[in-house]
């Protein structure tokens, strides 16, 4: 499994969208974007390659499959990283596990919960994550859980790294709808030295389930388009960015070196206006 690299005081790591689903979202989302709190201006292996469905794999670049074309493919496993936040390992306090603190299954995911009052700062972002069943014609699987969490507009991740370990922002669950969607309102991520800019996120049966790492099904990493992120790391608040940005690539990235077509997103937006990334997500159930 590939390791990530984190430099910032710890040695690892931690256009238009396509199908209904995401316009949906968009136009709700971008009627109302006024009304966003005004927070800043801020492929890997795969174990189950043949594990898709008859047909042309989808990509994640192209908003991946729909339930009606059938074919779609087994999104990779990758490394959680050091700084998952799922109970499988500690922080300075013991056991880290944001998993179970009351007040984890929330949509917006930019201030901290239970008791913590951090907010996060950055280009908002919307992620719209679409879950299929690649075993049957890629069936949109509602009832089901995501886990999502990733660093913040300085590239640390709360409850890990210096400065945010008393903070648990960016970081929460939601249940998949009737369509196979789980929607997060969050900020655009940092980019940290050795890592190209990513999210992380966990499968899980259902949020019942969703209290710790031992029972996901799969875990897996988000990344966007190269325009988009040279756009947003050019606004205020995201200088350290610029720099570890130019040194990194996808062909260099430690996780995404070795194949990243089903994992980025397609996004729509604006630095003024924020941005939505969807991506279609096949798991094999």
């Amino acid at each position: 499994m590939p390791n990530e690299s984190h430099d910032h005081g710890l040695s690892h790591d931690l256009n238009t969208l396509a199908g209904p689903f995401a316009r949906r979202r968009a136009l709700l989302w971008l009627a109302g974007a006024t009304a966003l709190p005004l927070l800043a201006c801020g492929g890997g292996g795969d174990d189950e390659a043949g594990s898709s469905t008859t047909g042309s794999s989808s990509t994640g670049s192209t908003g991946s499959g729909s339930s009606s074309s059938g074919t779609c493919s087994v999104i990779p496993e990758e490394t959680a990283g050091p700084y998952p936040g799922d109970g499988s390992n500690t922080n300075g306090s013991g056991i880290a596990n944001a998993l179970a603190l009351s007040g984890i299954v929330r949509s917006d995911i930019r201030p901290s919960f239970a008791g913590a009052t951090g907010v996060a700062a950055g280009v908002p972002l919307i992620v719209n994550l679409r879950l299929v069943n690649t075993n049957n014609s890629c069936a949109d699987l509602s009832g089901y859980a995501i886990y999502l969490w990733h660093c913040d507009r300085e590239g640390r991740y709360s409850m890990y790294s210096s400065g945010v370990t008393a903070e648990n922002y960016l970081r929460g669950v939601q249940a998949t709808d009737s369509a196979g969607e789980a929607t997060f309102t969050t900020i655009f991520p940092g980019c940290y030295s050795g890592r190209m800019p990513h999210i992380h996120f966990e499968v899980f049966r259902s949020t019942a389930t969703a209290t710790s790492s031992v029972n996901k099904l799969r875990t897996s990493q988000l990344a966007f388009p190269d325009a988009v992120c040279d756009a947003v790391y050019a606004t205020t608040g995201y200088t350290a960015s610029v720099s570890n940005y130019s040194r990194i690539t996808f062909a260099t990235d430690n996780v995404f070196s070795d194949g990243v077509t089903l994992q980025v997103a397609e996004v729509s937006g604006s630095v003024d206006t924020g941005y939505i990334a969807a991506l279609t997500v096949g798991i094999a159930v």
